[in-house]
């Protein structure tokens, strides 16, 4: 029995076929552009680098994320505002957490104890 198939009988082949491709072809897109700073916070608790040595490292990755018109991840800010308190910058500290707050106010709670704390230092 000779088995033949009409040009419909191919037509969900051909559409399966397109479907998955289009899909395979896709990436997927992130929120975020972390841009250097998970290695960064790994050497901090490592101790492999100093405060400064972060800080200059997250500046850097800072400038070229919003060039780029991305946002930094969660926490970014934040971490970069507790290297600024470490090395007694606080008014950049500040700034950092206040960044933090607006672009996660998730965060708030944390970063207003965070800026409560710092204001209650000499």
């Amino acid at each position: 029995m000779k088995l033949t198939l009409t040009n419909r009988a191919w037509l969900p082949l051909v559409a399966l076929a397109a479907l998955l491709g289009g899909c395979a072809a896709q990436q997927p897109v992130s929120l975020y552009r972390w841009d250097g700073y998970q290695p960064q916070v790994y050497e901090y608790f490592k101790g492999q680098s100093s405060p400064e040595q972060q800080i200059d490292a997250l500046e850097k990755a800072l400038q070229t994320i919003t060039a780029k018109g991305a946002t930094p991840p969660p926490g970014f800010h934040a971490h970069l505002g507790m290297l600024y308190a470490s090395v007694g910058k606080g008014q950049q500290a500040e700034q950092q957490f206040v960044a933090e707050r607006q672009l996660f106010p998730e965060s708030s709670t944390y970063m207003d104890f965070l800026l409560k704390k710092k204001s209650a230092q000499p």
